[in-house]
């Protein structure tokens, strides 16, 4: 191996840790959100700056306004993700060993999937309550397809000579599944679940608005409604971001932990 061929993997991985473009891309939008400010001569109440939203975001967490809506609505994701993602590997994995289940269940999948979550969640909040079960079954709803999608898409991926050697040496069914079809199948797996952990956060915040006591997605209607704090509105939805952003992070730090890094 050449020394340039040694160097391409380091290199690689430099490129992928490299916190420069996102640093540059954040500095960019901020002096954008500023500038618009300024020139449009907007209000704090219509559009406040990146300044007065940051010292709010500060004060918010101080404060202990945003700290306990946070965590409820980081429980409903977790819960929901796990959940979700837990009965959409079952499924994918039934799907794709039998083409009946598939034709039999993929019409309803689709047509679940393509009806908003808007209009399922007032009906979820009704049968099941305003608390955490209602908000659980939401985030498990949203993540479900993409992740019963992707387990199934891996697993009829994965290599047909990979599954012949195993069962040439005798391989039991669980066996097959277990060390072949499941390891062979991770990265199609981890794929849809970065979609779905992202989803998740959607979902917990259309179950707060569709019913709630506490929640980031109920501090969202208090702050533009009753309170009235345009401020405290860009703070919360910026800590929506961030709970995306780092959970979207581990299941990127766990993909590469159990299959490598790609790319």
């Amino acid at each position: 191996m050449s020394l340039t061929q040694a160097q391409a993997p380091k290199a690689a991985r430099a490129r992928r840790l490299d916190p420069a473009p996102v640093l540059l891309g954040a500095v960019i939008f901020v002096v954008a959100w500023q500038a618009l400010v300024w020139i449009g001569g907007y209000e704090p109440w219509l559009l406040p700056g990146p300044l007065v939203v940051g010292q709010r975001f500060v004060d918010a967490w101080l404060d202990g306004t945003i700290a306990p809506h946070a965590t409820a609505t980081l429980l409903e994701i977790v819960l929901g993700f796990t959940v979700g993602a837990g009965l959409a590997l079952l499924v994918g994995m039934l799907l794709a060993r039998s083409h009946f289940a598939e034709r039999l269940l993929s019409p309803y999948l689709v047509a679940a999937q393509a009806t908003p979550i808007l209009a399922i969640a007032p009906l979820i909040a009704l049968w099941f309550g305003t608390g955490l079960l209602s908000k659980v079954l939401i985030c498990a709803l949203i993540v479900f397809f993409p992740v019963a999608i992707a387990t199934m898409v891996g697993i009829r991926s994965v290599d047909k000579r990979l599954v012949e050697m195993a069962r040439a040496f005798r391989a039991t069914r669980s066996q097959l599944v277990r060390q072949v079809e499941i390891p062979a199948a991770l990265p199609a797996i981890l794929g849809g679940m970065r979609v779905g952990v992202t989803l998740a956060v959607i979902g917990a915040i259309i179950g707060e608005w569709a019913g709630g006591e506490r929640g980031l997605g109920v501090l969202i209607n208090l702050a533009r409604g009753s309170l009235f704090d345009t401020p405290l509105l860009f703070a919360t939805l910026a800590t929506i971001a961030l709970i995306g952003i780092v959970l979207y992070l581990v299941v990127v730090a766990v993909e590469r932990r159990m299959v490598g890094a790609r790319g």
